[in-house]
């Protein structure tokens, strides 16, 4: 009994010593860094100068659907692997690609900081890299864009507006910087805006009766009609008479997703006021809240005419998906 007495006393103690090596391990991680949708490429450059780093510009690069001039969804910011070291680890999105080892992708979470999302593609040939880029490219940009608006969510969390009144008006709540103020609230529509120095960002709160959408091919004209609808009724051009809407030119990118646990559908495209030369991108999100027959509509806008526009509406996209219904 002795001897099992000291056995099992040696067992708990490398358990714990296991346990406290491992807690110090994340401890002596230090914060990532990083500007918002900036991923760091980390390959050599004979790889990115040739097909691979073509194929990863394009892939990794691409403009974003919606947005009036082209601009890319992640900023890339290429280093050879030599100088991948120190500080130039602690960015909070990374891709990096070595070639000679079997074909693989592979995601790793807070490998050199925290938080942080690095995703790690292999292969033998060139033509393996990009194979497995090309098959995995959804997933390593979903992921990414996680990482990302996650990251955005913290930092709104540190000053956020007053729902109060939305709150009680449509049960859900949305977390939103302070710096944003409600325009319009008319019952249960609200129209939410920030002022920037080249124009504003917009957020429209509201909700529509369940059988306001209709299923299959039919939804993004339903989409389109309410959103007119609304624009017309609340949001005026500067001019008498005219008002936001759909932009006839451009057509509409529609996806199912998920907000809040619960199915949504995804429409992008551009809005203009006809005869006012004002225009900009709008991301709009049609939640499904089964519980209280209902479906919240929550969009976000930018006028910011002669300016990049992607992070504004990557800050909305942001705002939108922290929404949660009662």
């Amino acid at each position: 009994m002795r001897k099992l007495a000291i056995v099992m006393l040696s067992l708990l103690c490398f358990t714990a010593c296991e346990n406290n090596k491992a807690k110090s391990k994340k401890r002596a991680l230090s914060a990532s860094s990083g500007n918002m949708n900036t991923l760091s490429i980390v390959m050599d450059n004979d790889l990115w100068e040739g097909v691979v780093g073509e194929h990863t510009r394009a892939i990794l690069g691409e403009p974003v659907y919606g947005l009036p001039q082209e601009e890319p969804t992640f900023s890339l910011r290429h280093m050879p692997s030599s100088v991948f070291t120190g500080f130039a680890r602690k960015n909070r999105i990374i891709f990096k690609v070595e070639l000679g080892k079997a074909a693989d992708t592979k995601f790793y979470k807070d490998p050199f900081a925290t938080p942080q999302k690095m995703v790690l593609v292999t292969g033998q040939t060139k033509t393996e890299i990009i194979d497995q880029l090309k098959d995995n490219s959804d997933k390593i940009i979903t992921s990414f864009k996680a990482t990302e608006i996650k990251e955005k969510q913290k930092r709104i969390k540190k000053s956020l507006g007053n729902t109060t009144k939305i709150q009680k008006a449509l049960d859900v709540n949305i977390n939103y910087p302070s710096a944003y103020r409600i325009a319009t609230e008319d019952e249960k529509f609200f129209w939410i805006r920030r002022d920037i120095d080249s124009g504003s960002i917009n957020l429209m709160l509201y909700e529509m009766p369940m059988d306001a959408i209709s299923n299959g091919e039919e939804a993004i004209n339903d989409v389109i009609k309410i959103r007119d609808s609304i624009g017309k009724k609340y949001i005026p051009g500067p001019t008498e008479g005219t008002f936001m809407r759909t932009e006839e030119a451009y057509t509409p990118f529609m996806q199912a997703t998920i907000v809040d646990n619960k199915p949504a559908l995804e429409t992008k495209s551009t809005w203009h006021v006809k005869g006012a030369f004002m225009a900009g991108p709008f991301i709009n999100y049609v939640i499904q809240d089964k519980d209280n027959q209902r479906l919240i509509i929550v969009e976000g806008f930018v006028y910011a005419p002669a300016v990049g526009k992607r992070d504004y509406v990557f800050e909305l996209e942001s705002i939108i998906k922290s929404i949660t219904i009662n």
